[in-house]
């Protein structure tokens, strides 16, 4: 029988099979890379929005010193101007590159939610009041926010319509507030309860808004929806403070903190992957991603000599990446963070198992050598 290293072939072939059956661990935590978005000229950005493609939308200074909403390119950050007024502000872009959010009208009387097209940004108009702001946009452009009803009522959220802004009404209270907007249209966001009582997360189906209830506490707010119908946003606790959450059939799933007291969370992705903020044990404000399992803070995942503090997490799309905010070089900058594709680590569990299996492997072959 001809030898392979000290071993004849059947022997390897064996140990090499006991190798491939061992027991696999945990994966590492993933590690991600990050690009600073830059301004439109000020010292200061934001991101808020992302869509399939890694396009980013949010606020930034301008030269004038003005807040204005973005776009990103490739090149750079495009100015999506106002509708008239002297500010605006990107929240949410689709697969499209549309974005809607708000900007002041003439005269800066009043903001209007809108949405980007190729010849500007479109007032969406509000439900009959001064007021109205965009938040989430989907697939097919229908965006998702809150406008006053009338001139002296309430705000509620809406959903847009070829012929305007539909009112989706409250859970009972006298106001509402839609923030996000998956591809079948339905909505995520917070309302008023019966007897005007304190404000629930909540989700839209063809008969109207459902209470998603809390994580003991008296409050809750949807932030964000994906396509499975997933909601994540931040809910208070019996104890008083506030956490991260993402809801699920048997009701809310409380997502922790990074060791501190409060975290709320403001984008999820189709595969439940989840970013926000929390604080820490030390008392820091420190983005997280979390991944289905485990939160992390977002500091921890990127190169420690990228200069960068991440504050804030705010928006993920399907290939898990982020954009938000945090400090980088004495300034608040948009930021956008990319996993890092890297192979498994070898295990030491089974790094120990193929040595064990090859040392008896050996003496298995002494053995018979010795009987030759």
């Amino acid at each position: 029988m001809r030898l392979i290293s000290g071993y004849d072939a059947k022997t390897l072939r064996l140990l090499l099979g006991a190798l491939t059956l061992a027991p696999c661990v945990a994966q590492a935590a993933p590690a991600y890379s990050i690009i600073d978005l830059g301004t439109l000229g000020g010292t200061y950005s934001e991101g808020y929005g992302i869509n399939a493609s890694g396009q980013v939308t949010g606020q930034s200074i301008t030269n004038s010193y003005g807040y204005h909403a973005f776009v990103s390119t490739s090149s750079g950050l495009t100015d999506l101007g106002t509708l008239g007024g002297s500010q605006s502000l990107g929240t949410g872009v689709n697969a499209a590159g549309q974005v809607t959010g708000y900007s002041g009208t003439a005269g800066n009387t009043a903001d209007h939610a809108f949405i980007s097209t190729r010849a500007g940004l479109k007032d969406l108009g509000t439900l009959g009041g001064l007021k109205s702001y965009g938040h989430g946009v989907n697939a097919a452009g229908l965006v998702t926010g809150e406008s006053d009803v009338s001139r002296t009522g309430p705000s509620h959220a809406f959903v847009s319509t070829n012929s305007g802004l539909k009112d989706l009404g409250t859970l009972g209270g006298y106001s509402s507030v839609g923030h996000g907007i998956n591809t079948t249209g339905q909505v995520t966001g917070s309302s008023d309860t019966a007897d005007n009582g304190p404000q629930h997360a909540f989700v839209s189906t063809s008969a109207g808004l459902t209470d998603l209830g809390t994580l003991g506490g008296r409050s809750s707010y949807g932030r964000s929806i994906n396509d499975a119908g997933q909601v994540t946003g931040e809910s208070d606790t019996r104890s008083g403070s506030y956490h991260a959450f993402v809801s699920t059939s048997a009701g809310l799933k409380d997502l922790g903190t990074l060791g501190g007291t409060n975290s709320s969370s403001y984008g999820i992705n189709a595969t439940g992957q989840v970013t926000g903020f929390s604080d820490t044990a030390d008392n820091s404000h420190d983005a997280f991603l979390y991944d289905g399992t485990t939160m992390y803070d977002l500091n921890a995942l990127i190169s420690p000599s990228s200069g960068w503090t991440l504050s804030d997490g705010y928006g993920i799309n399907d290939l898990g990446q982020i954009t938000g905010f945090g400090r980088i070089n004495g300034g608040v900058h948009a930021f956008l963070a990319t996993p890092i594709a890297s192979p498994v680590p070898e295990p030491a569990s089974l790094v120990m198992l193929g040595v064990g299996l090859l040392a008896t492997g050996a003496a298995v072959q002494r053995r018979r050598n010795a009987a030759l």
